[in-house]
């Protein structure tokens, strides 16, 4: 018993220090969000270079090469990062982008897989290599994605933008195929399966109407179910996201978009505690994404890069110029799409996080010269959010794909309840143009249902009161009853979301 002592106590000063580094990592990490932002560079490639320098060859010296361990932990990161980007995605935007994005999901993807591998091919590597390579960077990747066009300031046009987020969600059932088959190929005795490439639909139908019947029934209960304290909700939703997944899983369909699907049907409804919740999965998204690529960039020896340098570039260059434009090219012709968009579909491609654990797979399998391509996998990773991240604010302009939208409020007015209340607080911005403009409010026929809670005039918060006058660019928040919504509207002239 005392002989063990010095040992036992020895694990939490361990835990310390580990917990101590991935502090000050995850702190950095945040702070220098905004400089990146700026530069237009995704925030989740600074989590990956923090993590290599939190590694064994890094200041940190934290060992980590357990591959399963790291496919786990970053499967269950994406789950939550894909639930939280269905519940901020409307029904309208779905409907407008589900069939480029599912062309670009199947076929796109498969094009580019076939690309790069040619290409790395002709740079010298083996079949074997080559093939892999293209198969693990076919896909985009959802957390990248969603860090560059809701991360930051930008704010695309759709269906350019929901066109992307769609295709980031649902693309990874064929990536992960074309990884399977190459790697069942690549071991032993191993012969190609092409007809896996059919169950790719199949696959994400099933998801599909898994994720759809699982968002229904669960909003059903949450909307009827009166849990005892809110901290509870987002365990619900949680459980919701987790259910998804794992049931379309086992029921071979695409878990990824049965999770997406799930959100998307909880957020374009009604739900209690709603703005609590969204806040709540953004705040859990983010710590994914923080999690998974600074563990992503722990797997990285740094003095293993050099010897793959120049190849990995190369192919990120032209995964990036040649291999992603021409399979968006080809997918996109049936739509007659603008050329503008064409070209900002093609260049914001981002590889992330999926590529890297997919690369994982090969390690695991014990396929030669598997840590050669995973090495590889990270600096086309490092050159897609780079090359892309860095020009992507300008091009957004210069394409003229920015999506103008009106000043955020400066404070924010929400109403929490249990139950399912009477009406909702709508937001309205006073343009010049509208009838309420210049109006006290006694002047304002409001219906009978509605009412005015507090006004934002600049930097103040003015009370409600019939002298109250409203001017142009103030913030009007009302509560008024969803039979009132239209007569209210006609007012202001419609909410800052509309």
């Amino acid at each position: 018993m005392i002989d063990s002592y010095p040992l036992a106590a020895s694990e939490p000063t361990a835990t310390a220090l580990l917990l101590l580094v991935f502090g000050v990592l995850i702190a950095f990490s945040v702070l220098f969000t905004r400089t990146l932002d700026r530069l237009g560079i995704p925030v989740v490639l600074l989590f990956l270079v923090l993590g290599m320098l939190g590694g064994s060859e890094g200041i940190g010296g934290i060992l980590f090469d357990d591959y399963e361990l790291a496919f786990r932990i970053g499967t269950i990161a994406l789950v939550l990062i894909i639930f939280d980007g269905g519940l901020n995605t409307a029904r309208s935007a779905i409907r407008k982008s589900i069939a480029p994005a599912g062309l670009l999901a199947t076929v796109g993807v498969l094009g580019t897989a076939c690309a790069v591998a040619l290409i790395a091919r002709l740079f010298g590597l083996s079949w074997a290599e080559a093939m892999l390579v293209g198969a693990i960077v076919s896909s985009t990747d959802a957390a990248a994605v969603f860090a560059v066009l809701r991360g930051g300031r930008l704010r695309v046009k759709d269906p350019v933008r929901s066109t992307i987020e769609v295709e980031s969600c649902i693309n990874d059932p064929m990536a992960i195929i074309l990884t399977v088959t190459v790697v069942e190929f690549l071991l032993p005795g191993g012969t190609l399966s092409w007809w896996l490439l059919a169950t790719v639909p199949v696959q994400l139908l099933i998801g599909g109407a898994i994720g759809t019947l699982i968002g229904i029934v669960s909003r059903w209960v949450l909307n009827r179910v009166e849990l005892s304290t809110t901290g509870l909700y987002p365990v619900a939703t949680l459980s919701v996201a987790f259910l998804a997944f794992g049931i379309a899983t086992i029921t071979y369909g695409s878990g990824f978009l049965a999770v997406f699907a799930a959100a998307a049907v909880l957020g374009n409804g009604q739900l209690p505690y709603k703005a609590g919740l969204t806040r709540v999965h953004d705040a859990i998204a983010w710590l994914s994404q923080v999690t998974m690529f600074l563990m992503l960039g722990l797997l990285v020896f740094p003095s293993q890069l050099l010897d793959v340098a120049g190849v990995g570039l190369a192919l990120g260059l032209l995964l990036a110029l040649v291999a992603r434009p021409l399979g968006v090219v080809l997918c996109l012709l049936p739509f007659r799409w603008s050329k503008p968009e064409v070209l900002y579909t093609s260049w914001v491609g981002i590889r992330g996080a999926v590529p890297i654990i997919l690369a994982t797979i090969p390690v695991m399998a014990n396929i030669p010269d598997a840590d050669r391509v995973f090495n590889i996998v990270f600096f086309i990773v490092v050159v897609s959010a780079l090359v892309p991240g860095a020009s992507i604010l300008q091009l957004t302009r210069w394409l003229k794909l920015e999506q103008v939208s009106s000043p955020a409020p400066v404070a924010t007015l929400e109403m929490h309840s249990l139950r399912k209340l009477s009406g909702e607080i709508h937001i309205y911005r006073v343009h010049p143009t509208v009838a309420v403009c210049g109006a006290t409010l006694s002047e304002i026929p409001f219906p009978d249902g509605a009412t005015v809670l507090v006004v934002v005039h600049g930097d103040d918060l003015v009370p409600a009161r019939g002298a109250t006058r409203l001017e142009a660019g103030d913030f009007v928040y009302v509560f008024c009853r969803p039979e009132d919504e239209a007569r209210v509207g006609l007012l202001f002239g419609g909410t800052i979301d509309e």
